[in-house]
């Protein structure tokens, strides 16, 4: 293998934005197998802080640690 060769992506930051986009998908699948699309989308624009609007954070907070991951290293030589 090469010097230059760079593994992309395989980090703890990939891995723990994959976990959080995980964990938050399947709360909000679960919750509109329960409830339906119409109750999730009601609880997800509501004034009060619900588990819907948690999940949709986790989801969003996992997108960004997975951009992080896959951010440019410069390795020092």
């Amino acid at each position: 293998m090469s010097h230059e060769y760079y593994r992309r992506g395989r980090n703890w930051f990939t891995a723990i934005g994959v976990l959080f986009c995980v964990m938050g998908g399947i709360v909000l699948i679960q919750q509109l197998l329960i409830w339906g699309p119409e109750f999730v989308e009601e609880f997800l624009v509501n004034a009060e802080f619900t588990n819907e609007k948690v999940s949709a954070a986790m989801i969003g907070f996992g997108i960004f640690m997975i951009v992080l991951g896959f951010r440019k290293n410069g390795q020092k030589r």
